[in-house]
């Protein structure tokens, strides 16, 4: 399986608006976990994944604009190494699948993402690949990135991933 953009619907009024975050008629997803992110201009997060207690994600754009990045990490796929790239914005939802590393990058002021995670958070299996790895050559539209000091230390895809 690979990411799968979806679109949702949004039913506004004078009120306001009513959007729909998930639907499990298009995507069989057991949400066990939930969080957000607030991020400025220029932040990239990622590229993460689990070694253990691999996660499925839902991500959501709720205010701003993003580059979000998947590599399929999983050895026993033709496509190990494929990265997949995609512009969210409120108003989409991305599936992500278990067996990828993934990477957020952001382009407005103030952007906040909603996470759906369908296993929790465990900082002991955490891992990354740093994000300008030179196999993967994202790019990530980005000049001059913000990164935390752990995601500046990652290793590259080649190093993670020694046959």
């Amino acid at each position: 399986m690979k990411p799968i953009l979806i679109r949702t619907n949004i039913y506004p009024d004078k009120r306001g608006f009513f959007k729909e975050l998930f639907l499990s008629k298009k995507i069989k997803f057991n949400c066990k976990f939930t969080a957000m992110s607030y991020s400025n201009k220029n932040v990239i997060r990622g590229l993460h994944y689990q070694r253990k207690k691999k996660q499925a994600k839902i991500l959501s754009v709720l205010k701003g604009r993003a580059i979000d990045v998947c590599v399929n990490i999983n050895r026993k796929s033709k496509n190990f190494g494929k990265v997949y790239k995609f512009n969210l914005k409120p108003g989409l939802l991305l599936y992500v699948p278990k067996d990828f590393a993934h990477g957020i990058g952001f382009f407005d002021k103030e952007n906040i993402l909603l996470y759906h995670l369908s296993e929790y958070r465990f900082p002991e299996y955490e891992r990354g690949i740093i994000y300008n790895d030179k196999k993967l050559k994202i790019n990530w539209k980005i000049k001059k990135p913000i990164l935390s000091e752990k995601d500046s230390k990652m290793p590259s895809f080649s190093e993670t991933f020694k046959k």
